[in-house]
């Protein structure tokens, strides 16, 4: 008798976890590798939102807390939705999670039914896929292309709708592509969406004030308010605020989810850290005059990565919109031979031989649901970047 479960053996361990935790281990081994497998800000968390954690210790709030959050922060959640996207919702209408993870898990485990199909957009996070399988469900692939700057087209999204559809996760800008859909674009989305009433939407915004030049991030509930009733609008203070190991993920949407949402954390991870949800408060509160001037420089890093990736030969990389990842193309290296003499049959094999050659630590892209590509993230220094790209254009340029 096996001790794994049927529903853990329908799953895979994350991918992008996976190759940062081999990046980490060749470090330790003492040799010189360059991680741009991980999707975290390498800037600190500001100094206002670690005082009011370290405050927030001082005063004694170190106990449990409400199963999905506390009032304070749920004001604040409220308040953000109001404030950035014209969305009117009541604390009794917002989960808190342990992450912006946890947040799906509790939705998804809270609604779907075995043969529930739900639509993910390839490329998608590595976690979508697995989780949908985890609670039950049955994942559907809509794919994009370079050519639809990785954004599902209605027409698509029309086909992939049966009655067994459940919930479509739409995240934009996106993890891994950079896309991010413009008004224009979730309109034509909501249009396809409005016909077909019995399908509810998760928004993951978590990337959402990490977008460049005069793009306007938009969330499909405010485009539409018709979808506002079975819209789960997502979001976190992991990517904006720096806050990736603090573990505090949201989303706000109907009452009865909500709820449905709560009675699953209270059997599993109960309330996130006391700590971290003071310090998401002030996160939320507090100045935000430093997350544009963060955007901007990511948006330079994008530029130097694009440019340099696309001298390297054998690689396309597209211009994204957002967030910090390209996921540029490799297929004109498949069937090719990498500099130890294998060839380079996948998108994987790519990654590995990259690592092994000149220590770049990538993430391959059938992880996310769409090859031949892979995953940078461009979190890290101008200098450690340049040192990445160059290593890549040599790697490519040595491939025969």
């Amino acid at each position: 008798m096996s001790l794994e479960s049927a529903a853990l053996a329908r799953v895979k361990p994350s991918a992008t976890l996976a190759a940062d935790a081999k990046a980490r281990e060749l470090r330790a081994q003492g040799k010189d590798v360059i991680g741009l497998a991980a999707g975290e800000p390498d800037f600190d968390t500001p100094d206002n939102i670690k005082e009011a954690a370290i405050k927030a210790i001082r005063d004694g709030k170190t106990k449990y807390t409400n199963v999905d959050g506390i009032p304070e922060l749920k004001e604040a959640i409220c308040a953000k939705f109001a404030r950035e996207n014209g969305l009117a919702y009541k604390p009794s209408q917002v989960n808190v999670s342990p992450g912006g993870k946890p947040v799906i898990w509790n939705a998804l485990l809270a609604t779907l039914n075995p043969g529930d199909e739900v639509i993910v957009p390839t490329p998608y996070w590595v976690s979508y896929w697995d989780i949908v399988l985890l609670a039950g469900g049955a994942p559907v692939a809509v794919a994009t292309s370079a050519d639809t700057g990785f954004k599902v087209r209605p027409a698509d999204l029309e086909r992939a709708i049966t009655p067994k559809t459940k919930w479509i996760i739409l995240n934009s800008p996106s993890n891994p592509s950079g896309a991010a859909y413009t008004r224009a674009e979730l309109r034509a989305l909501a249009d396809v969406l409005l016909k077909h009433p019995h399908v509810w939407i998760l928004t993951d915004d978590m990337y959402e004030h990490l977008v460049f030049g005069d793009f306007e991030f938009t969330t499909i509930a405010q485009v539409e308010p018709a979808l506002y009733d079975r819209t789960l609008t997502m979001n976190g203070v992991s990517k904006a605020y720096a806050m990736t190991g603090w573990r505090i993920g949201y989303a706000a949407g109907p009452e009865p989810l909500i709820k449905a949402m709560a009675k699953v954390m209270s059997q599993t991870t109960s309330n996130p850290s006391s700590i971290s949800q003071w310090a998401a408060v002030e996160a939320l509160n507090g100045p935000q005059d430093f997350i544009k001037p963060n955007a901007r420089l990511f948006e330079q890093r994008r530029d130097l990565v694009v440019s340099m990736l696309n001298q390297a030969n054998g690689i396309h990389c597209p211009t994204p919109e957002g967030a910090f990842y390209v996921y540029p193309s490799c297929q004109d290296l498949i069937g090719r031979t990498a500099p130890s003499g294998k060839v380079i049959g996948s998108d994987a094999d790519f990654a590995v031989e990259l690592l092994e050659a000149e220590g770049v630590a990538v993430v391959f892209g059938a992880a996310f649901g769409l090859s031949p590509h892979f995953r940078i993230s461009y979190a890290t220094s101008n200098a450690a970047l340049e040192e990445a790209c160059q290593r890549i254009q040599r790697f490519c340029a040595n491939v025969k």
